[in-house]
């Protein structure tokens, strides 16, 4: 299954150090996380580790080729 484009920009957000589940198919309303929308979609949730506090650009079109981060493909959707 195709996931489904959530928004056409990035999500750029301060996270502090832990763990996180960046949402791979589209449908969650808590974007850019997972809330379990997911489910029957075939697709699962991306886990995020960050070791130390810092800004982020996570995709939110879910097309990147560096998920979970921004690789600017949302500007060719």
């Amino acid at each position: 299954m195709e996931p489904e484009i959530a928004a056409r920009q990035p999500a750029v957000l301060d996270l502090q150090a832990g763990e996180y589940w960046w949402c791979r198919c589209g449908r969650s309303q808590k974007q850019p996380w997972c809330d379990g929308s997911h489910a029957g979609s075939g697709l699962t949730p991306l886990r995020l580790e960050l070791t130390e506090a810092r800004k982020v650009a996570l995709c939110q079109c879910k097309h990147s080729q560096s998920p979970p981060y921004c690789d600017g493909n949302h500007k060719g959707l």
